[in-house]
């Protein structure tokens, strides 16, 4: 018999040797990684140009709000630039008609309220003695001693603070003639400065991001006038109810929680605190307990009729998400970020949702009106498909 000939035994690869499950756990890392690391570098350029970002999230805040009035204007005949202006010099005449309203109400209730915030103070006083604390009168000085001590030791840190206030004032005139400048635009020309950002994507995604922004802007528009709404009911009802319970600068005091409305969740209950603090300076423990009740019963209608019936359709995303919006959007640019953060997480989920489950997922279809009225006026969106035209790009810039 002829020798049997041996061959050799193929090797298997190296990534056989390894159980599927670290395989399958090392893919997903590194891709989380890339993620995370993408995530890293938009926070970054957040942090570094937020004093631009910001106006601009504000001014597109502010366009979702009048838009729909711009929208009317040039429905009626006008031109799109006498429409953006009438819309912006209109609101900014209704801003200062309100802020001269509330600087007279506090003008005219300053004297009243000096005298009621000295009986006030008087009241506490008493409360704390005789009250369910039960203070001596020799705790309450020493308490009132700390307290002079700690600002006198910390003076230097209020004239830092101080320095730093300039500054910042400084940053707001900046970004106030900014978010004018951004909201004008956007009102005159929002469908072209959007269809330009998409002509720079590829051709072939280009139908489907444009559907995703559409969606995200009319949820937008909503998210903007059920606030302000909810907003409007807040501080009318706590405003009704310190006025009927006496408390000084009612109207100040509503307009702030308009103001702090915008913050879902928390903001109507903290600007509403602000009016528990005045009553209990100025009318004392009883009546600011009263206030209280009122900023409660408030919250309640808030969260348990106006925040479904309004908020519901507009804001799809769940509570906790709400608040880690709220709290992410505190840390990176403060207040404002709490004001913007909802509305962003907001249109980020439609959006996403739009891209993901497609374009039927989503409980309307995106018109494209909503940017511009007029379809003649603006490229039509079915131009976006591979098959159409594309969108006009500037020159040098490659849409592919």
């Amino acid at each position: 018999m002829p020798p049997a000939v041996l061959t050799p035994v193929r090797q298997r690869p190296v990534e056989e040797n390894i159980p599927v499950g670290i395989r399958a756990t090392a893919a997903w890392s590194w891709r989380m990684l890339v993620i995370l690391g993408g995530l890293w570098v938009v926070f970054f350029v957040v942090i570094e140009l937020q004093l631009v970002l910001v106006p601009v999230a504000i001014a597109l805040l502010l366009a979702g709000l009048l838009q729909p009035v711009a929208s009317w204007l040039r429905r009626q005949g006008l031109p799109r630039s006498l429409a953006a202006a009438l819309v912006l010099f209109g609101g900014i005449a209704a801003v200062v008609g309100i802020i001269t309203l509330v600087v007279s109400a506090v003008s005219n209730g300053l004297a009243d309220l000096s005298d009621s915030v000295t009986e006030g103070i008087d009241q506490v006083r008493d409360w704390l003695v005789q009250g369910p604390l039960s203070l001596s009168q020799q705790q309450l000085d020493d308490l009132i001693d700390a307290g002079q001590s700690s600002l006198v030791d910390n003076r230097e840190l209020f004239t830092a603070g101080a320095l730093a206030t300039a500054t910042t004032v400084g940053h707001l005139v900046t970004g106030f003639f900014l978010v004018l400048f951004a909201l004008f635009f956007f009102l005159r020309d929002g469908r072209e400065i959007w269809l330009w950002l998409v002509g720079l994507l590829p051709r072939v995604s280009r139908e489907d991001i444009d559907g995703a922004g559409l969606i995200a802007w009319k949820t937008l528009i909503s998210y903007v006038r059920a606030t302000g709404l909810v907003a409007f009911v807040d501080a009318v009802g706590i405003g009704i109810g310190i006025a009927v319970l006496g408390v000084p600068l009612a109207l100040p005091l509503a307009a702030v929680v308009f103001l702090g409305a915008f913050i879902p969740l928390i903001g109507s209950f903290l600007s509403g605190l602000l009016a528990v603090l005045v009553a209990l300076v100025s009318n004392g423990p009883i009546t600011a307990l009263l206030v209280l009740g009122v900023v409660v019963v408030v919250m309640q209608v808030e969260g348990h009729l106006l925040q479904p019936l309004l908020l519901g359709r507009a804001v799809k995303i769940h509570p906790l998400a709400v608040i880690l919006a709220i709290a992410a959007g505190l840390l990176v640019a403060g207040i404002v970020g709490a004001l913007i953060a909802v509305p962003l997480a907001a249109c980020v989920n439609v959006a996403t949702l739009y891209l993901v489950r497609g374009r039927y997922a989503v409980a309307e279809a995106p018109i494209a009106a909503e940017f511009d009225p007029d379809p003649k006026s603006q490229p039509n969106p079915t131009s976006l498909t591979t098959d159409g035209p594309a969108p006009s790009v500037p020159n040098g810039v490659t849409a592919e």
